[in-house]
Order: C-alpha cells, then sequence, then structure tokens
C-alpha cells in the first residue's frame, strides 16, 4: 500500500522536543522512518524553521528522514488562505496557519497534521476550512494530531 502523503505544520516539529507532546511526535516521526507516512512540508514550513531552535532546525536531518516534498507557496495557496479569514474561520493573525491549510488543500495531500488546537485542530475551525474548501471548488481536508496517526487498529 502506498504510504499517505501527510502535510507537516512547523508546531510537529516543534512537538519533537516538548514535553506535552513529544511521546506522540517520537512516534509518528518512527512510523515516517518506517516509510508508513510520506513527508510533505512547504516552503513557509522551512522559513518558519528557520527561526525555530537549532534542535527542532535540524529534526529532519538528524533523523536521516530524506524523503521530503517540499511544496512551493504560489498566489493560489494565499488568496485560499485570505478567503478562510475573509469568510472569519479564523482571524487576520493566523494567517500563517491558514496558508499551511491551502497549501495542503491544494496539493491535495492525504491530510494536515498538527499540535495546533486553537487554530487548526479544532472541530468549528476544520469544519469553517472546508465549507470555504468546498465553496472555492477544492476538496475536503482531513486534518488531525499526531495522536491520530499512531495507534494500530489491534
Amino acid at each position: 500500500m502506498k504510504p499517505l502523503r501527510i502535510y507537516i505544520d512547523t508546531s510537529v516539529f516543534g512537538g519533537y522536543f516538548d514535553s506535552e507532546f513529544e511521546t506522540e511526535t517520537k512516534m509518528l516521526f518512527e512510523r515516517i522512518i518506517k516509510g508508513e507516512y510520506s513527508i510533505v512540508i512547504s516552503d513557509l514550513t522551512q522559513n518558519e524553521l528557520v527561526k525555530a531552535p537549532e534542535n527542532v532546525r535540524n529534526l529532519l536531518y538528524d533523523l536521516k528522514i530524506r524523503l521530503v516534498e517540499v511544496i512551493a507557496v504560489t498566489n493560489e495557496e494565499i488568496a485560499l488562505a485570505t478567503n478562510y479569514i475573509s469568510e472569519k474561520v479564523v482571524g487576520q493573525t493566523s494567517l500563517e496557519d491558514c496558508i499551511h491549510i491551502a497549501t495542503a488543500t491544494t496539493n491535495h495531500v492525504d491530510l494536515l497534521v498538527s499540535w495546533n488546537f486553537k487554530h487548526i485542530v479544532n472541530v468549528k475551525r476544520i469544519l469553517g476550512y472546508n465549507s470555504v474548501n468546498i465553496k472555492n471548488g477544492y476538496h475536503i481536508l482531513d486534518i488531525r494530531s499526531p495522536k491520530d496517526l499512531i495507534y494500530d487498529e489491534d
């Protein structure tokens, strides 16, 4: 079976070193290393990681994860992200979060993974993002926390 393409936002990289999120984040990265998931990030993620502490910045390299698909943010993603804000899914201060969601949407990833419960992994917000997606001819985006990707069914 082909691995799921998962868009990982910056919060997941930081979660690897955060006592609240490290266990589940490390389990997720173990599955990525095993090839169960294929990572997708954007150039926005790369730019955000430049500002992060060194251990967060170097995580992909340190884990020897080679297959990372990097997507450039284009005007299409900016327009969709702006639409999320104009439709009041979130406020203007959440533009970068919206760009992550728009980039995952327009590039047809299987799901977006985040630890951001306030602006991203939040039922009310997810319904809002997907309402805007459907209005604009895009598909519904599945949004999850790393916890949802680490447990087996047995």
